[in-house]
């Protein structure tokens, strides 16, 4: 299928061709046939890639102070490698889509397919998205009008902020798109409305739907011309629509304003508030939030869980319905807003129009799927397959499975730096397996993961995908044969990590020589190794203090959700538990975790963390995993005490010796912690036919203290 993608590094919009999306539960599979290009925010993403790197960093003064921060911690090579990966990631273009439902996933019952819709979606063939965010378009609505549904709400929700009663008076600032939608909104709602832009034609536009306008090109005081219209009394309330750097439309906003006045902000202005101005006439000011409640809710948009109706009458989806059923009865006309018209094919050139100054509303047209043949594939090829056949026996040819940040900017670079042959890679969907992964080296791109599992020539399963789907993967890895290398952890419960290791004995049952990775790449640092050394050779016990500074996230991010992500202790701090199991060398005999106490209403606490471990041979260890800590402090921190001596590793970047005998002192550039020397370990137990750099029975051991340090915190709740 086609996808519009934009580039964050130069600008670059092309029209790509990617696997078809798999429809997920909870989600709706929609092929689209119209999509609105949104000028306001479209153009912003444009100018953003085109401006240069130090024009990008004046834009976001913020991520230059996170990357400054990660120069200091982690070193500036590696910061430089990540902030290159960022800008090289494709961005899908657009937000307001309209089309028929081809499939849906488990658990909607509000769609079928057939179904005319709109949603979110972005401009591509074919899109997936979650329940909430799709509304059903009425049959004598178009498919033109349906598109400008997303853009609608997005008035519709400022004016429900804004609270306009029958016979108000109300300025609307920018006469953009949204802000000729919500002249049509006011007037529907019963208000006199008075619009304000420096363009005569969408000024006309706005007088034919019945506003009184001011054109900031002929008249010099706006303000004036306002109070003017009102008998000096001023407007009950102004919805800013306008999209500019400067502070004016606020002040104007103010002014203009009865006492009392309602301000609401749509649009992206500069946000210096004369206190002075907002004091005296006591006026409200907010800020609407894209298309209503649920927007950014992860219960809401991702897990489909809906407001209660009598408790928030207007989510973002209702706001959807609200807006076709004014379309439906006439109350809203979008038509007269389309300008420009464009196939997929050609929708570049609708980029170009998008910084003009005739350009409003820009309508994407998508071809039907023709009824006797399918239109889209989920497998993309990049190159052909002549390389597989001078491929060596025994060589390590991967498929992977997920294509995230890690394993694009951390785990495919250590694959190839290894020496592993890069094959295919699955997802559910999203242009990245296909831009970067055409750019890393892989054969294909697909949405199917049987184009690795029944693959002879793959020979090896890499795992990057979230969490809850690692023990699955991992099972599908072995009874397919293939080597498997899963990015941790094994398996976030007991029930399936019982399930790996049934698959993995049946496999050893029958005569196979299964072979299991975890990525614990801590263990292979050069920076661990020396440490190790000194280890080995210890006659008593030693004690290790490891903590990881983790920094926060927030509460309802997916690695937090015990059924998703099993939890930050199962899904990172395991790295800390296999480097302390991997050191002392010694099976752990005894686990012992106790979480911060929560403190200020605070929604989790089980990622600050105490976790301390017995070990066989008398070794303590003590994990501290902490989210509450300064983002200027080095993010990890080892450090082993044996027979009069002490070795520290700092954020695998600096090693110390304090009288631990052949540690000695080193420092880097950048951060090793070991990426690479764990791909090529695991390359050369498949090209050797050898064991698993880290044995089975090793990782079942750590899968279960972490699995069982986090069902004490939880218990301890």
């Amino acid at each position: 299928m086609k996808q519009l993608l934009q580039s964050l590094n130069d600008g670059e919009t092309i029209v790509a061709t990617l696997p078809q999306p798999v429809v997920l539960p909870g989600t709706v599979l929609i092929e689209t046939h119209r999509t609105l290009v949104s000028a306001g925010t479209e153009r912003m993403l444009v100018e953003f890639g085109k401006a240069s790197l130090l024009e990008k960093a004046r834009k976001n003064p913020e991520r230059v102070k996170q990357v400054i921060q990660k120069a200091r911690t982690d070193g500036v090579a590696t910061t430089v490698a990540a902030v290159r990966s960022k800008l090289a990631e494709p961005i899908p273009l657009g937000y307001c889509n309209a089309g028929t439902v081809v499939a849906v996933g488990d658990g909607v019952t509000n769609f079928v397919v057939g179904d005319r819709v709109v949603s979110n979606g972005s401009h591509a063939e074919i899109v997936r998205v979650p329940v909430n965010l799709c509304a059903k378009i009425p049959d004598n609505v178009s498919y033109d009008a349906a598109a400008f549904t997303v853009l609608a709400s997005i008035g519709l929700q400022g004016l429900r902020l804004a609270a306009p009663t029958l016979g108000e008076t109300f300025v609307v600032s920018g006469l953009g798109l949204i802000g000729l939608l919500t002249v049509q909104l006011l007037k529907a709602n019963g208000c006199k409305v008075i619009g304000i832009d420096p363009d005569p034609g969408r000024c006309v536009l706005a007088q034919s739907f019945g506003a009184q306008t001011v054109c900031l090109r002929d008249v010099a005081d706006p303000v004036a011309h306002v109070l003017a219209a009102t008998d000096g009394i001023g407007v009950d309330g102004v919805l800013i629509a306008a999209a500019t750097s400067s502070n004016e439309p606020i002040e104007q906003a103010a002014k203009m304003s009865r006492k009392r006045g309602r301000i609401v902000l749509v649009g992206v202005v500069g946000l210096s508030l004369d206190r002075a101005l907002f004091f005296e006439k006591e006026l409200t000011f907010q800020v609407s939030c894209s298309y209503g409640p649920g927007r950014y809710d992860q219960e809401y948009e991702a897990k489909g869980n809906d407001y209660p109706i009598g408790f928030v009458r207007w989510t973002e989806q209702r706001n959807f319905e609200a807006i076709l059923q004014l379309i439906s009865q006439g109350g809203l006309d979008p038509i007269p807003l389309v300008t420009h018209r464009f196939s997929l094919e050609t929708a570049t050139s609708a980029y170009d129009q998008v910084t003009t100054s005739g350009a409003l509303g820009i309508l994407l047209e998508y071809e039907p799927a023709p009824s006797d043949a399918p239109k889209w594939n989920r497998t993309v090829s990049f190159k052909s397959t002549e390389d597989s056949s001078n491929r060596t026996v025994g060589t390590p040819v991967a498929g992977f499975l997920g294509y995230g940040n890690y394993a694009s900017r951390m785990l495919v670079p250590a694959f190839q730096k290894a020496g592993i042959v890069l094959d295919t890679v699955v997802t559910t969907g999203g242009p990245l397996a296909v831009t970067s992964g055409k750019t890393a080296g892989f054969r294909q791109a697909s949405t199917d993961i049987g184009e690795i599992l029944k693959n002879p020539s793959i020979n090896v399963l890499a795992v990057a995908t979230r969490h809850s789907s690692h023990s699955d993967a991992v099972v599908k890895g072995l009874n397919a044969r293939k080597a498997v290398f899963v990015e941790k952890p094994l398996a976030i419960n007991t029930e399936q990590l019982e399930v790996v290791k049934s698959a993995y004995g049946r496999a050893t049952e029958a005569g196979e020589s299964p072979l299991v990775m975890v990525g614990f790449n801590r263990r292979f640092s050069p920076y661990v190794s020396p440490v190790k050394s000194w280890l080995d050779k210890r006659s008593e016990p030693a004690s290790l203090i490891l903590l990881m500074n983790a920094g926060a996230i927030p509460a309802d991010h997916w690695t937090q959700d015990p059924a998703v992500g099993g939890g930050r202790v199962i899904g990172e701090a395991c790295h800390l538990i296999d480097l302390a199991r991997h050191l002392i060398g010694f099976p752990i005999t005894s686990v012992n975790a106790v979480a911060m106490g929560r403190d200020k209403g605070a929604r989790i606490n089980s990622d600050k963390v105490h976790i301390s471990l017995a070990f066989e041979d008398g070794s303590t260890a003590v994990v501290h995993y902490l989210a509450n800590g300064a983002a200027s402090f080095p993010k990890e921190r080892i450090e082993a005490f044996c027979g009069g001596g002490i070795a520290s590793i700092e954020n695998f970047i600096a090693l110390k010796s304090y009288n631990a005998a052949g540690v000695g002192k080193k420092r880097g550039w950048q951060q090793d912690k070991g990426q690479v020397d764990c791909a090529k370990a695991f390359a050369r137990a498949i090209s050797t036919g050898g064991p698993s750099p880290i044995s089975f029975s090793e990782l079942i051991e750590v899968a279960e203290v972490c699995i069982e340090a986090a069902d004490q915190i939880a218990r301890a709740r």
